[in-house]
C-alpha cells in the first residue's frame, strides 16, 4: 500500500497549520522532512496534492478529497489503537483534552504532574487543545478531543456524551481607565456604544456553527484569537466589551479597567466537564474524578447552587 497513516498525519498538520513550516512545528519535524513526505506521497500516487503556484500551498481538489477521507482513517486507527490498549491494560494510548480559553491550559500543569505520578506504570500520551466559545463542543463532536473542560450550551445528539457541571462564569462590561467611555454617565446607550470599537474573541469551531457575541450592528469590531489578547486590547484602549469577571476582576481592582453599565447584561455561562462515552478508560476516569474537585479551576467559577436550591442563577 502506497498510502500511509504518517503521510495522512503530515497532510492534516499542513492543513491545520496553514504551511509546511507550521506543520513541522506541530509534528516536531524539520520543514525539509515535511516537504519530503509530501513529495513522496505525490510521486507514489501520481497526483498533485498541493498547488504550490501561489505564496501559500493550497490543497488541490484531489488533495482535499484525500485529506477528508484520510482523517476518517486516522480517527479509526486511533480508535483501534485505544481499544487494543484498553483491552490489555485498561489505559488509553492517548487522551486529548480541549480546554476553554477562559480556563487556560496553564492551570492544568499541577494536575498533569499528579496524573503522571499516578499513571507512571503505563502513561498515556496527553494532548491539550485550547478552544474558544463553541470550540470545546466542536472538538468533541469532530473527534479532536475525548474530554473537554468549559463546555457551554447544548450538546450535539451524536456522539454519545456524558457531563458534569462545574460552575458559572459571569461577565463584566469593561473599558480601559483612559478610554472615553470610562467617564461617560451610566447607563451607556446603544447609540453611544456603537461609536466605539468592540473587541471580540473568534470562535474556534470547525464543523459546528460558530458563535459570536458582544457587538452591535454597524459597530466596528476587532477580532482576536484569545481572551488574553482581548484583555490586552481593552487595556490598551483599542476597544470595549464584556470580559469574564475572573479575568477582569484583578484589572478592575488595580484601576486599569473600569466596569460600565450598558443597560444590558451578558448572560452568565454554565461551564461543564464533558467527555465522549466511547472513549472511557482508566485515564478518562482519572481526569473526570480529579477535575470535578480541582480547585485551580473551581476557584475561577461561581459555585453551583446547593442541592434542592431552586435558585439556579450564579451569585452576584
Amino acid at each position: 500500500m502506497k498510502l500511509t497513516l504518517d503521510a495522512l498525519r503530515v497532510m492534516d498538520a499542513i492543513d491545520q497549520a496553514g504551511s509546511f513550516a507550521g506543520a513541522g512545528e506541530l509534528l516536531f519535524r524539520v520543514p525539509s522532512a515535511i516537504t519530503y513526505s509530501v513529495r513522496k506521497l505525490e510521486d507514489d500516487l501520481g497526483v498533485a496534492i498541493f498547488d504550490r503556484s501561489g505564496r501559500k500551498a493550497q490543497l488541490t481538489e484531489a488533495g482535499r478529497e484525500l485529506l477528508e477521507r484520510g482523517r476518517r482513517l486516522l480517527i479509526e486507527a486511533e480508535d483501534l489503537e485505544d481499544r487494543v490498549r484498553r483491552m490489555a491494560t485498561g489505559w488509553e494510548s492517548e487522551i486529548r483534552i480541549a480546554v476553554d480559553d477562559i480556563i487556560g491550559v496553564s492551570r492544568l500543569m499541577p494536575l498533569l504532574t499528579q496524573f503522571y505520578a499516578d499513571a507512571r506504570e503505563t502513561t498515556p500520551r496527553v494532548r491539550l487543545l485550547t478552544e474558544v466559545y463553541g470550540g470545546p463542543t466542536d472538538a468533541l463532536a469532530a473527534g479532536r478531543a475525548d474530554l473537554a473542560i468549559g463546555v457551554t450550551g447544548e450538546l450535539p445528539q451524536e456522539p454519545a456524551m456524558r457531563s458534569q457541571t462545574l460552575g458559572w462564569v459571569r461577565f463584566l462590561f469593561c473599558v480601559s481607565a483612559d478610554h472615553p467611555l470610562a467617564g461617560h454617565p451610566d447607563p451607556i446607550t446603544a447609540d453611544v456604544l456603537r461609536q466605539y470599537r468592540a473587541v471580540v474573541v473568534s470562535d474556534t469551531s470547525r464543523t459546528l456553527p460558530g458563535r459570536s457575541s458582544g457587538f452591535l450592528p454597524e459597530q466596528d469590531v476587532l477580532s482576536v484569537p484569545s481572551v488574553a489578547a482581548k484583555l490586552a486590547a481593552q487595556l490598551d484602549g483599542l476597544g470595549v466589551g464584556f470580559l469574564p469577571s475572573c479575568i477582569a476582576g484583578p484589572e478592575v481592582t488595580a484601576g486599569r479597567l473600569v466596569v460600565r453599565d450598558v443597560g444590558i447584561q451578558r448572560e452568565p455561562a454554565l461551564f461543564k466537564l464533558v467527555w465522549r462515552a466511547d472513549r472511557e478508560g482508566r485515564a478518562m476516569d482519572w481526569f473526570v474524578r480529579t477535575l470535578s474537585t480541582y480547585e485551580p479551576i473551581l476557584a475561577l467559577l461561581d459555585p453551583l447552587p446547593a442541592a434542592g436550591d431552586p435558585d439556579a442563577e450564579p451569585r452576584e
